[in-house]
């Protein structure tokens, strides 16, 4: 089906979101992008363009900070507003909802899910700490999530590499040799379609499984990362 995209006014502003729609859906993937760019990011048209044919509607997030034409990204605080802002517009289908997002997006839902009672949190490239400072850890946001979570982390990513990620109840998949926005080296072992399927072919079982826990809040089948 035809993209759909829709305004929604928030406390933050206007956000935009652009719904890739799954015919008899499951449940609902609402995916937000990061400080730098927007829902082109190749991972967040990938998930799109895939999984409406497994199911799974895919509703693509602007914050507001983006669709305002503004080229800083907003606050934490504020992201976190337009995030809860836009959620009654996403829950609207009457489905189950994931929250998700790649790097500033993942944050947000993260730090957000368990409040607005996601059924799960989808974390593409989670920016563990900034480049070159692991000692300024954001953990704490991702192991206090509250809800079954994956993450997708590339496996040269300076903003966390895989190896770096504590253990917690969640699952983590190493895109290999991705950076921060999963792309790869043309003499990697793999190509880029080829990085962009380990991230659609791990989305798509993990959201059938967390979809079949009761009330998608039910950890106990998780692993700690890396295993």
């Amino acid at each position: 089906m035809t993209p759909r995209s829709e305004t929604v006014d928030t406390p933050a502003g206007q956000a935009r979101v652009t719904w890739h729609t799954a015919p008899g859906a499951r449940a609902v993937l609402a995916l937000g992008h990061g400080a730098g760019g927007g829902i082109e990011a190749r991972d967040l048209q990938a998930l799109a363009a895939d999984l409406p044919a497994r199911g799974f509607t895919v509703a693509l997030v602007e914050q507001p900070w983006r669709v305002a034409g503004k080229k800083v990204a907003a606050a934490p605080k504020v992201l976190d507003e337009g995030w809860r802002g836009l959620w009654p517009a996403l829950t609207r289908p009457g489905l189950p909802v994931v929250a998700g997002g790649r790097s500033a997006g993942a944050r947000v839902a993260c730090r957000t899910a368990a409040a607005l009672g996601a059924a799960g949190v989808l974390a593409l490239a989670f920016p563990l700490h900034p480049p070159g400072k692991p000692e300024k850890s954001r953990a704490d946001e991702l192991l206090e999530a509250g809800r079954p979570t994956l993450v997708l982390q590339g496996g040269r990513d300076s903003f966390g590499r895989p190896g770096e990620f504590p253990a917690g109840e969640y699952e983590l998949v190493e895109v290999p040799h991705g950076d921060h926005g999963f792309a790869v080296p043309k003499k990697a072992a793999l190509t880029q379609d080829e990085a962009l399927a380990v991230i659609t072919g791990a989305v798509a079982p993990w959201l059938a499984r967390t979809l079949g826990r009761p009330g998608g809040a039910d950890l106990t089948d998780s692993r700690p990362a890396g295993a």
